[in-house]
């Protein structure tokens, strides 16, 4: 049984960034969305990143997904995590978001707690842009979110709460912070 209706994104193109998990990718793909996947090999280049945006556009949101970046962890990992996100968030939002006067969305994803020291930090950090942004940009209607993975939360859980957020029924989330899979239900 599928909680949405198969072309729920139509006509929507996310950016998946940072190491969106294939399971989402897919998702977001069987729900009619475009994903475009902009990777590490663009660096910290931001003209590059912004060429990149550019022969994409439009393009509706941007999922974040912090834990590649975040690797092992510790201070290195946080640093990693948290300029990764704000590398690719600036890019998409100033060269797409911004300029096409349509709005959009950021959403973050946070590493799960468990992978290593600092990770709830990161989680913080993200969560910390994201409500600053759902302030700044709002003028923009442009809207953030951060999603804080659980020691409990799964792959399928994720994209389903993804999915949801970049829906038109997610338009009114914004400048707060979503727990998934703080405990498990059976």
């Amino acid at each position: 049984m599928t909680l949405f209706s198969e072309d729920l994104l139509g006509g929507r193109a996310i950016v998946a960034a940072g190491g969106v998990g294939e399971e989402v990718c897919d998702e977001l793909t069987r729900l009619g969305a475009r994903v475009e996947v902009f990777g590490p090999e663009l660096g910290f280049d931001e003209e590059a990143a912004a060429r990149w945006v550019r022969a994409r556009a439009p393009l509706h949101a941007l999922v974040y997904d912090a834990a590649p970046s975040f690797g092992a962890g510790g201070p290195a990992g946080l640093q990693s995590a948290v300029e990764r996100g704000w590398f690719s968030i600036r890019a998409l939002a100033t060269e797409a978001l911004i300029p096409a006067q349509s709005g959009g969305k950021l959403l973050l994803v946070g590493p799960a707690p468990v992978v290593g020291a600092h990770a709830q930090a990161a989680t913080a950090a993200l969560e910390n842009l994201s409500r600053t942004l759902s302030v700044e940009w709002a003028r923009h209607a442009v809207t953030s979110a951060t999603i804080a993975r659980g020691p409990a939360s799964s792959d399928p859980e994720l994209a389903t709460l993804i999915c949801f957020l970049v829906s038109p029924a997610g338009d009114y989330v914004t400048g707060t912070r979503l727990d998934l899979g703080l405990i498990r239900v059976s």
